[in-house]
């Protein structure tokens, strides 16, 4: 096989590229600025590549990745022009990832990093006399952020996260800032996203401040809209979508520590779009997570919290539903 120049050129859906000694390594934080993203990197998160993916054109009938050793089992996907041809199930310790028998001519692919773990890539190979040129993704931008939820390490591979099937539904170019357990709505996070490119961008917020009683009712209005007004610095016209969180079982009536219920957040986030929308903001908007999956679809929960590889796909399935009245998507 013929190897590639590994260049930043290949990789998208990253906030930042990490140059090491051999290799490259995604963030979905800005890498330089790791210590003001505490604990450690969003708690580790901020590594893993959840929505990172390897884009090329090439006629070649093989695609292979290597990379460090995997830290943890995972899967990786090989992508033709929207579907899905290949998934690769690594265990860890795997340094490399073949995909072979491509169909034949030219065609469009993206190879898609675990959304599970980190992952420093090393080579990119083709088959020899094959050509393969980087893919530039001229889609829409979209960011969205979110817990486990919108990580999605129990989806059946990375390409088939929600994020990433809604992202194929509507013709966007997606960055996922899913940090599972780790959605707290920290400063940080907001002025992220205030400076990344975008021209749509969601948010999904609540569970995670509900599980580990991170902010009380009285701090959870201000917090949020801090978070949205450090954004809209930046993007003061980009459609802002802030989601409710989807139904949550026990979640649904039993006090945390702090006082609070999953319905009393989305209590606030609805008061807190209200509020903002009434002082000017025409762009941004709200919708009810249990329109996107509610107690009718409680089978799919499976600890009572997370949808499961199933609940994923159909919440990816249903999302650009959410966007009617928000973002008109491209006809696909």
């Amino acid at each position: 096989m013929r190897l590639l120049s590994l260049t930043d050129a290949w990789f998208h859906g990253a906030v930042s590229l990490e140059h090491l000694e051999g290799g490259i390594k995604p963030w979905r934080i800005p890498y330089p600025d790791y210590g003001l993203y505490p604990p450690g990197g969003i708690e580790g998160k901020a590594e893993i590549c959840a929505g990172v993916r390897l884009r090329l054109r090439t006629d070649s009938a093989e695609v292979a990745v290597s990379f460090a050793p995997l830290a943890d089992d995972a899967a990786m996907d090989c992508v033709a022009g929207g579907a899905l041809l290949w998934t690769l199930h690594l265990p860890a310790g795997a340094t490399e990832a073949h995909f072979g028998g491509l169909p034949g001519g030219t065609k469009d692919l993206e190879i898609w990093l675990p959304q599970n773990t980190g992952m420093t890539v090393t080579a990119l190979r083709i088959s020899a006399g094959a050509f393969g040129v980087p893919l530039p993704d001229d889609r829409p931008r979209w960011v969205t952020y979110g817990s486990s939820i919108t990580q999605c390490v129990a989806a059946s591979s990375p390409s088939r996260t929600w994020p990433a099937i809604a992202a194929e539904a509507c013709g966007f170019n997606l960055t996922s800032l899913g940090f599972s357990g780790n959605c707290h709505m920290e400063p940080m996070i907001g002025r992220m996203i205030r400076d990344l490119p975008a021209d749509f961008i969601s948010i999904c917020a609540g569970v995670n401040i509900y599980g580990a009683a991170t902010l009380s009712p009285r701090m959870f209005k201000p917090l949020l809209i801090g978070l949205l007004e450090t954004i809209r610095d930046g993007h003061k016209e980009t459609p802002l979508l802030v989601i409710t969180p989807i139904y949550g079982t026990i979640r649904e009536t039993e006090l945390n520590p702090l006082g609070f219920t999953l319905p009393m957040m989305r209590e606030a986030i609805r008061e807190t779009v209200k509020l903002l929308r009434e002082r000017g903001d025409r762009y941004l908007y709200c919708r009810d997570g249990l329109d996107w999956l509610g107690p009718q679809e409680q089978a799919f929960l499976t600890d009572g919290l997370h949808p499961g590889a199933e609940g994923y796909e159909l919440m990816g399935r249903r999302f650009p539903g959410l966007l009617e009245g928000v973002y008109r998507t491209a006809d696909k």
